[in-house]
């Protein structure tokens, strides 16, 4: 299998680069600097100089509060990018799989969000994001559109890795304690996006790690003991408090009804990821993960 993996400086990208190539894949990871997914032209000489079978999308503008300043380029990043790789995959016949997010729900739900529930963004974040979707699966039908959400893993900024890095400067930080998601790891989500590259069957998939979810301020309790940090350094915080541009679903946990369906088992607990990241990641001197 030969693929491409665009936005591949980052978090995810980077833990997909190197897991195609640990499955023996053809690799070309593209970051920004060398792929900008709203430039037409550069997706049409990428695509026509590599010829991937698979194009996996992990480009997208990610800041949540950013994108309800500036809804312009919010769109041309997360709407208008996947939207011109759907087009050029279809020219080339190659498998796109775009990732998405939890942030295209609400967040009014009790329990777990499953590809069944109907999208409802509250942020431009989401509503560009799930634009984004819609789009590339207007204009491909090997679209394989995957949300995922609370991710944490080596390189790029996610929360998990900010938390510890300043708890370990003995920083204090305040951590939500009224919003809930799926907390997943980059690398077990790696595996999954390969996974569903070789199933070929396009859809909406749900990827996260099991169990039964967490708010931020669990989540940084949890790694702040199993790497022997100050949990008193934590103060819990509602999400009004913080005066945040950008509205948050409550809930966004997520839960998938498809995958096991095609023979695809649950990722591993959350918990249980968190120990790996922690004894792979956590345990050497801080690095790029800020």
């Amino acid at each position: 299998m030969k693929v491409i993996v665009t936005g591949a400086g980052g978090m995810v990208g980077r833990a997909l680069v190197r897991h195609c190539l640990s499955r023996g894949a053809g690799v070309s990871g593209l970051d920004h600097a060398a792929l900008d997914i709203t430039d037409e032209s550069s997706i049409e000489s990428a695509i026509e100089r590599e010829r991937p079978d698979v194009l996996f999308n992990c480009a997208a503008w990610t800041d949540v509060d950013g994108c309800e300043r500036n809804t312009d380029h919010a769109r041309l990043a997360n709407t208008r990018g996947p939207e011109l790789l759907a087009l050029a995959c279809r020219r080339h016949n190659a498998l796109l799989i775009t990732i998405s997010t939890d942030y295209v729900f609400d967040g009014e739900k009790d329990g777990f969000y499953t590809e069944r529930d109907r999208p409802n963004p509250v942020s431009v974040y989401g509503l560009t994001k799930l634009a984004g979707e819609r789009a590339a699966q207007t204009q491909w039908t090997r679209t394989i559109v995957v949300r995922s959400g609370y991710l944490f893993g080596t390189g790029g900024t996610n929360f998990l890795a900010t938390c510890v890095d300043r708890l370990r400067r003995g920083e204090r930080l305040r951590v939500i304690n009224d919003m809930f998601g799926t907390p997943t790891y980059a690398n077990h989500l790696a595996g999954r996006l390969f996974d569903l590259a070789e199933k070929d069957l396009p859809g909406i998939y749900h990827v996260a790690n099991s169990g039964d979810g967490a708010s931020f301020a669990q989540f940084a309790h949890e790694a702040a003991e199993k790497t022997n940090l100050d949990t008193g350094l934590l103060t819990e915080v509602s999400v009004s408090s913080l005066g945040l541009p950008a509205p948050r679903p409550r809930n966004s946990r997520l839960q998938s009804l498809l995958s096991e369906t095609i023979g695809l088992e649950p990722l591993p607990h959350w918990r249980t990821a968190l120990a790996e990241f922690i004894e792979t990641s956590l345990t050497q001197p801080s690095g790029d993960a800020n």
